[in-house]
């Protein structure tokens, strides 16, 4: 008894100047999606947690219905880091309204963004030409390499939802009739091409796309003003509805990308890994940027995250405690 004593009172001291220990936050599961923005995000969330805040954290790879689905019937996975809600509004609804599932923060600070883009080289000439009034006036601005009498606007391919709602734009601001036509990509790699090609020679270029994307993040291009508010009422009724005959004027909504945790693992878990999560919210820009270096460089999610986090602490340490921060900069040397 007189050793366990005299072994207390030789521990204290040293004890009060040790580190705080970190709460338990236990073991994590975190779902990554099959695109590279979600792959990228959840090996940040995983190094981040673990590294950070003392978790076992793992990654589990599932589609996004499944992964909703699993989350609010069974709390796992624990957290979906990039969660596109505005896809699935009948799966979310119930879980989140009921507190199965907690919507944590706003992973895309910008929202997930589709609409039709032209190179910022071209605004650079004309300050107005991403707005649609000035797009429509000058067709000559946007040749179509068939007819170059025409302008052009390139379309994704055949059954995409983008691909319905330009289409279904171009009529209802009459592109036809201000000398436009849209040219039928034919699929995701002729549309990328098409872009590309144009960006690099330095060429007009107007058509569909969506950010965050790799492509975005080699080239610098600008979303067209539609001029007039989301209407979500007619995107519903027409604007998304190929076979609607009456479309009237609208713009591409921003979806609602979200970080999404069961509320089981909040119920869990270590405060202190729920604020991180709550905090952690970064832009396209960003995303676009870490994209195209990831595709340039054939890098994994993993490499793309290690390659964030040492490229850039001035984004990610907002986003952590000091302590945190200073052991995640440590696990990176």
């Amino acid at each position: 008894m007189r050793n366990t004593v005299l072994g207390a009172a030789i521990a204290l001291p040293f004890a009060a100047f040790a580190p705080a220990a970190m709460a338990d936050c236990g073991e994590v599961t975190i779902a990554s999606m099959n695109w590279q923005s979600a792959e990228v995000l959840s090996n940040i969330d995983k190094i981040i947690l673990n590294e950070g805040y003392g978790c076992s954290a793992d990654i589990v790879v599932v589609d996004a219905a499944s992964g909703i689905t699993s989350q609010a019937e069974k709390g796992k996975p624990d957290i979906i880091p990039e969660a596109w809600v505005d896809l699935f509004p009948e799966l979310v609804k119930a879980p989140l309204a009921d507190g199965r599932v907690v919507a944590l923060v706003p992973s895309l600070s910008d929202g997930g963004q589709a609409g039709w883009f032209i190179p910022r080289y071209m605004l650079e000439k004309n300050p107005n030409l991403n707005k649609i009034e000035e797009i429509l006036a000058h067709p000559e601005a946007f040749p179509s390499q068939e007819d170059p009498s025409k302008g052009a606007i390139f379309n994704g391919p055949t059954g995409w939802g983008g691909t319905i709602a330009t289409n279904q734009l171009s009529k209802a601001f009459d592109v036809a009739g201000k000398g436009f036509t849209v040219v039928d990509t034919g699929s995701a790699a002729a549309l990328d091409s098409a872009m590309a090609k144009a960006y690099e020679r330095k060429e007009p270029w107007l058509g569909f796309y969506w950010e965050p994307t790799s492509l975005l993040g080699m080239y610098d291009m600008v979303p067209v003003d539609f001029g007039v508010q989301h209407d979500a009422a007619e995107w519903k009724r027409c604007t998304s509805v190929d076979t609607c005959t009456d479309p009237k004027p609208n713009t591409f909504p921003k979806d609602n990308v979200l970080t999404l945790a069961s509320k089981s693992f909040i119920d869990r878990t270590d405060p202190a890994a729920v604020e991180y999560m709550k905090a952690r919210s970064w832009s396209n820009k960003t995303v676009n940027t870490l994209m195209a270096w990831m595709t340039e460089n054939q890098a994994t999610g993993e490499e793309g995250a290690r390659h964030f986090l040492s490229e850039h602490p001035e984004i990610w340490t907002k986003w952590v405690s000091s302590e945190a921060s200073e052991r995640i900069k440590s696990s990176l040397e």
